[in-house]
């Protein structure tokens, strides 16, 4: 995956997005638009504005929406109609998503618009941008969208804003989206024919949501390969399980990766078993860390291709083309793909998160970690030392195997049975955040105590795991006596979350 564009550089919007480029938008970057994209979107306005002049029926323009797609709409109420549909469509609930959720979707919406087959203005475009360029992020609820016909309810939260109406998340703290105009100096947008279905009309939250979540994830999976390494020098594991051959007779990616990354940590390492020793395997959570991450990798990189495409997708409706002249309803909207990737996604994290808390198991339990302390305190008994830490680790895991439940295949239909069949896909993404967030944790509690293992049964770590070490012992000292784990956690948490660990190592 490329390099992640610094939040300060500005990112252009020209129809090719990656994961990257919208994380970055998402953490805060500003954004360009490029020129002759918006040439492409004034050229498409004028082929839909011609189309219209015939008095041709066209979906959404002339007619009402979903099932109300029979109803004519009056000529002199057709702009109207596009306002009504964005103050009708605000119908989410919950707490709102977080700010670079919402700044993601925003921007692979205008993405989307300059592809130049949404029949909107250039001016709909640079509103969103100078929005996205501004310190005021609108206001919208988790909840409220199916994924049919895109993300209607979040749409039209976020670009009521445009129109000075909704809620925006400023300097000032949450205000009216007439005062963030007012304070940006911007008149209300007035919507004409189609623009209000233009912006609301699409998968781009579930899209924005997944690329930040692939660049997320990207990171979780490279921290948790080193932190397996650090685990495996702390039970004085065995490295050959990770040797470069037996990974080029399973060819597949993700797995000679996980192997790679986990053998260079090792590399020099005192503690490790190697060739010659009397331990010729491990149990699995170790000796097949590296098939089980890879897996993990391999949904990853299916989840993030299915993503890529939507960023650079045109998934509103109807859908305008030039040459020649025509409007086609059809149902790029509907948010299946993404729906299906954000289920497999889940269950690779599922089992990333489950085989990790098995090696922090494995590190605490008497009966298992060889050489170490009981529960790694040196006053067992008297003290718990990480004990509760490994429930912790058992209850996110429980949480995990409920957000693995698909829900692609839960389709609730709507809108008088017109939308038939919805993808539920804003459910998963959602879902998936709250994955990736426990997976984190589990991750950060095995990182925690594999460091406490190597201070308690000191040797010469490999280079790898020796500076995972020195980053946790910057941040959380040796556990000597007893103290609530959950500040260690809450220290550790950055180191997984924000990819210090993952930037660690050469290898893949």
């Amino acid at each position: 995956m490329p390099a992640q564009p610094s939040p300060s550089t500005p990112v252009r919007l020209d129809g090719v997005l990656d994961p990257a480029q919208v994380s970055a938008i998402g953490h805060g970057a500003p954004v360009t638009l490029d020129a002759a994209a918006l040439e492409r979107v004034a050229r498409n306005r004028v082929v839909l504005e011609e189309i219209l002049s015939t008095g041709t029926p066209v979906y959404g323009i002339s007619t009402g929406f979903g099932a109300l797609v029979s109803n004519t709409v009056a000529p002199e109420l057709q702009r109207h109609l596009q306002v009504n549909l964005l103050r009708s469509h605000a119908a989410g609930t919950g707490a709102d998503l977080d700010p670079e959720y919402v700044r993601a979707a925003m921007a692979v919406r205008a993405n989307g618009l300059l592809l130049g087959h949404s029949g909107v203005r250039p001016v709909v475009v640079q509103r969103i941008a100078a929005l996205l360029n501004s310190p005021y992020t609108p206001c919208v609820p988790r909840t409220g969208s199916l994924g049919a016909s895109g993300d209607l309810a979040p749409s039209a939260h976020a670009f009521l804003v445009l129109l000075g109406e909704g809620e925006a998340d400023g300097p000032e703290g949450r205000v009216s989206g007439a005062q963030a105009l007012a304070a940006l100096a911007l008149e209300p947008l007035e919507l004409e024919s189609k623009e209000g279905l233009a912006l609301i009309n699409g998968t781009h939250f579930m899209s924005g949501i997944g690329a930040l979540l692939a660049v997320r994830v990207a990171r979780l999976l490279d921290t948790a390969d080193l932190v397996t390494a650090a685990t495996l020098e702390a039970l004085r594991g065995a490295r050959p399980a990770f040797d470069p051959r037996v990974h080029r007779l399973r060819p597949t990616a993700g797995q000679a990766r996980s192997a790679a990354r986990i053998h260079a940590a090792l590399e020099g390492s005192e503690r490790i078993a190697g060739p010659g020793s009397t331990r010729l395997q491990d149990a699995y959570s170790l000796r097949c860390a590296a098939q089980v991450h890879g897996a993990a990798r391999e949904v990853h990189r299916f989840f993030s291709e299915l993503v890529h495409a939507d960023l650079n997708a045109v998934t509103d409706n109807p859908l305008v083309f030039d040459d020649p002249p025509e409007v086609i309803s059809a149902g790029n909207f509907h948010g299946q793909g993404l729906s299906v990737a954000f289920d497999a996604l889940r269950l690779g994290l599922a089992d990333l998160g489950q085989i990790s808390e098995r090696r922090t198991f494995r590190l605490l339990s008497p009966t298992l970690n060889g050489r170490l302390p009981d529960f790694l305190t040196t006053d067992a008994g008297t003290s718990s030392g990480y004990m509760v830490a490994q429930y912790t680790a058992a209850a996110l895991v429980a949480e995990l195997r409920a957000l693995a439940h698909p829900v692609s295949v839960d389709s609730i239909p709507t809108s008088d049975n017109q939308e038939d069949h919805v993808s539920m896909g804003m459910t998963a993404a959602l879902m998936a955040i709250d994955a990736v967030d426990r997976v984190e944790r589990v991750v950060a509690l095995e990182l925690l105590c594999a460091c406490q293992a190597l201070d308690c049964d000191p040797g010469a770590p490999g280079a790898g795991t020796a500076d995972v070490h020195r980053l946790v012992r910057e941040r959380v000292t040796m556990l000597t006596e007893d103290r609530p784990p959950a500040a260690d956690l809450t220290a550790l948490l950055p180191l997984v979350r924000d990819g210090v660990i993952a930037g660690l190592g050469a290898a893949g």
